[in-house]
């Protein structure tokens, strides 16, 4: 049984064909789909999905790009969908300094403020982060910086998230900052690029990596896996990168499924039956 641990399946790209998508998803063997929000709306039509898909969970908040929407009222706002059961993280939040939609210290305000919420909540976090170019890995190095600053408070306050901080979410950068990530205590989440013919340096870091800390993600409709590259994405073609990481590590495909299954269900504490 598989979990694909990021998918927009609220976009409008599965507007057409959403319940068949699922049903597809289920024959692949996909037990559960977690959803994550890009701003306050967003996670409203996020968390409706899920409220009417046994097998769609959410994740809530306001993604880097679309940092400038935050208000006053959005802390309260969000706090309130995070009562939901059907809410299993925070996220997807953090730094973009490639799209370049908001200034890096608004950016930077915006994810610190979720972080307080998450701890609030006792939720765990799905981080985006994308450099500006492979050559200027600021927005990694920023954001491990305060991840580990807010690592610090949940310590001195004794917080039970310490055992499930998150997740860098389709994560493309290098070997040493995906380490460092695992060592503060997050899980690393793969996406389809790490099936492409031309994604060595990906393909090296994930073999670097522990499948204990690892996630399987599809991030549909986006980064389609092989063979189905230049097509939409969806949570079927999770099973394509589980497939992978098994090549990748020489392990079974089943391994790799039910191994990143437990790491998804201990990381979002996460209460459904595969």
């Amino acid at each position: 049984m598989l979990i694909d641990s990021h998918c927009h399946l609220d976009f409008d790209a599965f507007d057409e064909d959403r319940q068949q998508v699922i049903e597809r998803a289920q024959s692949a063997g996909v037990g559960g789909i977690l959803n994550p929000s890009i701003d306050l709306e967003n996670s409203q039509a996020v968390l409706e999905l899920a409220d009417c898909q046994p097998m769609v969970y959410a994740g809530i908040g306001v993604h880097p790009n679309s940092a400038t929407t935050w208000r006053p009222e959005t802390p309260a706002k969000l706090s309130g969908l995070a009562q939901n059961s059907k809410v299993l993280a925070i996220g997807e939040i953090g730094l973009d300094y490639y799209r370049e939609r908001a200034p890096h210290k608004v950016q930077i305000e915006v994810f610190q403020k979720q972080l307080s919420l998450a701890a609030e909540h006792e939720l765990p976090v799905i981080i985006h982060t994308r450099n500006a170019s492979a050559d200027d890995p600021q927005a990694t190095i920023d954001a491990l910086g305060i991840l580990a600053e807010w690592k610090d408070q949940l310590t001195a306050s004794g917080s039970p998230l310490l055992d499930r901080l998150g997740v860098l979410h389709s994560y493309s950068g290098d070997t040493a900052s995906a380490k460092t990530a695992i060592e503060l205590g997050f899980y690393i989440g793969i996406t389809g690029p790490v099936t492409f013919r031309n994604a060595p340096e990906l393909q090296n870091t994930v073999a670097e990596l522990p499948l204990e800390r690892l996630l399987i993600e599809t991030d549909a409709p986006f980064l389609t896996p092989h063979p189905h590259r230049g097509k939409r994405n969806e949570p079927a073609y999770v099973r394509l990168v589980a497939d992978k990481i098994g090549s990748i590590h020489n392990l079974e495909q089943g391994l790799v499924a039910s191994t990143t299954t437990a790491n998804a269900q201990r990381l979002f504490n996460w209460r459904v039956t595969l």
